[in-house]
């Protein structure tokens, strides 16, 4: 989409690790949790408002991020949320969940525990989800 902006919020609690398919693929910097955000290049903020082919683009998008979640991260649950009341924007959040973690059970939207990442730690990161999603994800160079 001609004149993309992420959210300045996003762009400012978040690593942008590359492009996945016709979204950013955001690392929330959060190590306490594998928590990424996925950002559709549209204007609409509604996923329903997504044509069809773009709202099936973002399903396999999801599930290419859970599947590397699942598998990296071994999690016992993943949370796939697209709230956007703060961020207007279209996104959608994809977080690994371990029993025991620093808010289990309860949600991770607003929990107050975090450590930021080092840069090592995004690069790292960003080497484990070009290895793991392939062709379908153009890595950024660090931020």
């Amino acid at each position: 989409m001609s004149g993309f902006r992420l959210d300045p919020r996003l762009e400012r609690d978040c690593f942008v690790l590359g492009e996945l398919g016709s979204s950013l693929l955001l690392l929330l910097d959060n190590a306490l949790v594998p928590w990424f955000i996925l950002v559709p290049r549209v204007a609409v903020t509604e996923v329903y408002e997504l044509e069809r082919e773009q709202q099936l683009e973002l399903l396999d998008q999801v599930s290419a991020l859970s599947r590397f979640i699942k598998d990296e991260h071994r999690v016992d649950k993943l949370n796939v949320a697209a709230i956007g009341n703060v961020v207007r924007q279209l996104h959608v959040h994809v977080v690994g969940r371990r029993e025991g973690d620093f808010c289990w059970p309860g949600v991770v939207w607003g929990a107050t525990g975090k450590q930021g990442y080092t840069a090592a730690e995004v690069e790292e990161m960003r080497g484990r989800v070009t290895a793991a999603l392939g062709d379908d994800f153009t890595p950024v160079s660090g931020d």
